[in-house]
């Protein structure tokens, strides 16, 4: 019995060694990860440790990072020990082509290939940099650019009867609709187009450097259309808010004045967009490039080289997600039908002084 113990013992110990020797064979490295995913039916991007009734894209990656042999187990438990960091956090169903997350791994051999086996085919790993020990995705990104695409019946006139399907966007409307979306170009305050941040909340105020909408195209005979917004960074909700309210104008529910007036103190109704069409496009690091990506030991983030996988993968898993759900469920058509209910006339305080009158 002794003698079985000892050499239990001696058996464990020799297992702890090859652990080691494989580490010490791999040490941990910092890396960043460009990924791609389809965000429909997840809970967005970030991971809620814990709570495993809301799946999230990092629920898949950390369990895919664990299973490859990439990092050990108790660092999908408590993601501070492999220094996690995603660039940006992604709503519920809102979908990547170039997401960015920095994390220490093992570099094992073929670390893509051996990650992706692990991934459902609609989450891809696409590429990998070596970065600098201190290097923080989401603090080290200076602007990052989404995009949203809808169908262009979204921007009809309220007053005209169309039919989806038939309807094609003409050049004044679009003219229209880049005209209003040139004028969140700049510093404003935000605080109308998130929840929980007040008009004197400094974080409100954000710097977007374009938005703009390009010119439509038909999938599925439908006739669909794609903004483009960069910005230094951006606020839950921020985004679709702010397309909403564009549309809110274009249609008629709105007028125009509403823009500037949604960056003043008092509290403005704004509608928010679907989830579905918004993508994250890119994130950029134009700072950490200038001072490290010439510096003989890290390369530049940049992913030219990736551009066509990204391509392929839009084609493959986001363009369809967004088409097919938009046919199926209808979110635009059925979003569009409430905007009657919005008040966009008056403030909050006028809002709620008529509620109590009608009480």
């Amino acid at each position: 019995e002794k003698n079985g113990h000892q050499i239990k013992r001696l058996k464990r110990d020799a297992d702890e060694e090859d652990v080691e020797d494989q580490s010490k064979k791999t040490p941990k490295r910092k890396i960043v990860l460009l990924m791609a995913y389809s965000g429909k039916g997840y809970h967005g991007m970030q991971r809620n440790v814990g709570s495993s009734q809301f799946k999230t894209i990092e629920d898949d990656l950390v369990s895919a990072l664990v299973q490859s042999g990439c990092i050990p187990e108790n660092h999908g438990e408590d993601m501070k020990k492999m220094s996690f960091q995603r660039c940006a956090r992604t709503d519920k169903g809102v979908s990547a082509a170039g997401q960015i997350v920095s994390l220490k791994v093992r570099l094992i051999d073929d670390i893509l290939e051996k990650i992706n086996s692990h991934l459902p085919s609609h989450i891809r790993i696409l590429g990998l940099k070596r970065v600098t020990g201190g290097f923080n995705s989401k603090n080290k990104c200076d602007a990052r650019t989404y995009s949203y695409m809808l169908p262009t019946f979204a921007f009809a006139h309220k007053d005209h009867d169309v039919q989806e399907e038939v309807y094609r966007l003409d050049k004044e409307t679009l003219k229209k609709v880049n005209e209003l979306l040139a004028c969140y170009k700049g510093t404003h305050n935000f605080h109308n187009f998130t929840s929980q941040k007040g008009p004197k909340d400094p974080s409100a105020k954000r710097y977007i450097m374009e938005m703009y909408c390009g010119e439509p195209f038909v999938r599925e005979n439908i006739e669909f259309a794609v903004i483009k917004v960069k910005g230094q960074s951006f606020m839950m909700h921020q985004i679709r808010k702010m397309i909403g309210l564009v549309i809110a104008v274009v249609k008629g529910y709105a007028d125009e004045s509403i823009i500037e007036r949604s960056w003043g103190e008092e509290k403005v109704d704004v509608p928010k967009a679907p989830g579905l069409g918004l993508v994250l496009e890119r994130v950029h690091f134009e700072k950490y490039n200038r001072r490290f990506g010439n510096d003989g030991l890290h390369e530049p983030l940049e992913w030219t080289e990736e551009e066509e996988k990204i391509a392929v993968f839009k084609e493959q898993y986001i363009y369809p997600t967004i088409i097919n759900t938009e046919r199926e469920e209808r979110s635009m058509v059925n979003w569009l039908n409430t905007l009657s209910i919005h008040d966009f006339s008056s403030s909050a305080a006028g809002i709620q002084a008529n509620n109590k009158n009608s009480k």
